[in-house]
């Protein structure tokens, strides 16, 4: 992942002007001390106002090279995320359309072998058309992990049901996703950061929690999308600071939360589980469109 930073322009559309006129009134003072002190005469005002515009001159360039690059860390937030997102979605097409291809390729020079080879070898080739097929499957659910190309066409509910299903088919979790209001109107970068939640909390609770049940629940109020996640786990101590205490995971939660003004705040105790709970704020020019969806 690639830093980023917001850099400023130094000048006005005439910085080359502007700069020649700086060292030009510099010179010019120079010039003027320069000869008053050989002629042992007195200041005129016109040459005092000379090396004031200098010092002013320099003053301000001054300033404006130490604001040249300013790092704002909210600025310099989304556009990591938004490396981040590209990042997923280039690997996503690359495992889909390069890796996938090959692999495909390889299942049907499998099964063309399978066809043609003595008895004897029939086990073996069943055994590598079946590995074949399972690293086909499994390559195309990391794609879809890395880039939900859902969200757009089915939407934040579907995306996440057909995410939670592909994720826990195999594991031994009982979950249940409620939605009980229509999330038409959702802007993408909500639905985006829901997801992407949403799938984080997944992941942690899959790798460390050890839980029986899984609860996550989307509700539209008033003043926002409403993200609750919640299982039954063996529950963690969150870090007041977790970028810092190298809970990666949950720093992301936090900053995709904080882009879009809202809140985060996670409950756990060892052995007593963990509930999430996102608030993602109407943006002013889609509250009313959100308000029209809830009330149809």
């Amino acid at each position: 992942m690639y830093a980023s930073f917001k850099t400023r322009k130094l000048w006005p559309l005439g910085r080359p002007h502007v700069r020649w006129l700086v060292a030009m009134l510099c010179i010019a003072a120079t010039l003027g001390n320069l000869l008053l002190y050989f002629s042992a005469s007195a200041m005129p005002s016109s040459l005092l106002v000379l090396n004031l515009a200098a010092m002013l001159g320099l003053g301000w360039q001054y300033r404006q090279s130490r604001s040249s690059i300013e790092l704002r860390p909210q600025e310099l937030a989304d556009r990591l995320l938004q490396v981040q997102e590209n990042e997923r979605h280039r690997l996503s097409r690359e495992l889909h359309d390069d890796i996938g291809q090959l692999l495909t390729v390889a299942k049907l020079q499998a099964d063309w072998l399978q066809r043609r080879v003595p008895a004897v070898l029939q086990e073996h080739c069943a055994s590598l058309s079946g590995t074949l097929d399972e690293t086909l499957a499994n390559v195309r659910d990391v794609s879809a992990v890395l880039n939900p190309r859902q969200l757009a066409s089915l939407g934040l509910e579907a995306s996440l049901r057909a995410h939670l299903l592909r994720t826990l088919d195999k594991a031994p979790v009982h979950w249940s996703l409620e939605c009980h209001q229509r999330l038409a109107g959702i802007p993408e970068e909500m639905a985006v950061a829901a997801f992407r939640i949403t799938q984080e909390a997944v992941t942690n609770m899959l790798r460390h929690a050890q839980a029986k049940n899984l609860l996550v629940r989307l509700q539209r109020q008033q003043e926002g999308l409403l993200l609750f996640i919640s299982d039954d786990g063996l529950g963690f101590a969150p870090a007041p600071h977790p970028g810092r205490e190298g809970q990666r995971g949950m720093a992301g939660m936090l900053e995709r939360a904080d882009l879009l003004g809202g809140t985060l705040s996670v409950k756990s105790l060892p052995g007593k589980g963990t509930q999430i709970e996102a608030l993602f704020p109407w943006a002013p020019r889609s509250l009313e469109r959100a308000n029209i969806s809830r009330n149809p």
